[in-house]
């Protein structure tokens, strides 16, 4: 495969050609593009919990009676049992105190609240969860409403801030553990790169793969996925990233054995 000539202006991970482009890129470089990257994915993980999630939970809430509780370990339940509280694509809310399983929603995702436990249905099973022992929690729609409105748009800011935080990192961290294969690929394909090269090689490579999972994310809080091909695309990402990883290094300039440098220079 030919190689293209060096390049030190790196703008776009999209391409094997553009990856490798950050490898001769400054670091702020390739961070700056994956925090682009990293704000376009929490905007769609927001999307999600503002379109999926969001108004099943309100319409559960609305489903509430004025009076109840979690309390040392029970729920004081004033209203009929079982009972469907709301039901959305993904998400589904009911309230069953002896878990007789009557109630069986087509939501990807149902909770189930008995006397002393919850219970979570998937398409993997179910898991049970006690309540704890000396939590105090409102259950009723009179507490409920005002407090879920207050912390509507704190949640979605939490949760955008722990996206972006959680992916600059897990990239960090993925770039350490790949830049020594990808050093390899240089190395056996006549590559001239240093290992810090190497990293930011690998940082690059990993945006082609959370930028599909991004737009898996965007078709499933449209609907346009289920959770089958949202797994499928999730385990995409990852092999998105190896076959970059792999593929970029081969766009760099071939280098002569006479002009090959130490791995271990200050090469920036």
């Amino acid at each position: 495969m030919n190689a293209s000539v060096k390049s030190t202006f790196a703008y776009e991970p999209l391409t094997p050609r553009g990856v490798a482009a950050f490898s001769h890129a400054r670091l702020n470089r390739l961070l700056l593009v994956q925090f682009v990257v990293a704000v376009v994915a929490a905007i769609a993980v927001d999307g999600f919990l503002d379109t999926g999630c969001f108004p099943t939970i309100t319409a559960a809430i609305k489903q509430m009676p004025d009076q109840g509780e979690i309390r040392a370990t029970q729920l004081n339940w004033h209203g009929e049992s079982p009972v469907l509280l709301a039901e959305g694509g993904f998400l589904a809310f009911d309230v069953d105190l002896e878990h007789i399983g009557q109630i069986h929603s087509p939501a990807q995702m149902q909770i189930e609240f008995g006397k002393e436990s919850v219970r979570v249905f998937s398409l993997l099973g179910y898991r049970e969860w006690d309540y704890p022992s000396g939590w105090i929690m409102s259950f009723n729609r009179t507490d409920l409403e005002p407090l879920w409105r207050a912390w509507k748009p704190d949640i979605l800011a939490i949760a955008a801030s722990a996206v972006i935080v959680g992916l600059m990192l897990s990239w960090a961290v993925l770039a350490t553990v790949y830049f020594f294969p990808a050093w390899l690929i240089c190395f056996f394909a006549d590559r001239d790169l240093n290992f810090r090269q190497c990293w930011r090689l690998a940082g690059a490579a990993l945006m082609p793969g959370a930028l599909l999972l991004t737009a898996a994310t965007a078709l499933y809080a449209l609907g346009l996925l289920d959770l089958i091909q949202m797994s499928f695309a999730f385990g995409a990402h990852f092999v998105l990233g190896w076959i970059y990883l792999f593929i970029s290094p081969l766009f760099l300039q071939p280098v002569l054995p006479s002009e090959k440098r130490n791995p271990f220079t200050s090469k920036s």
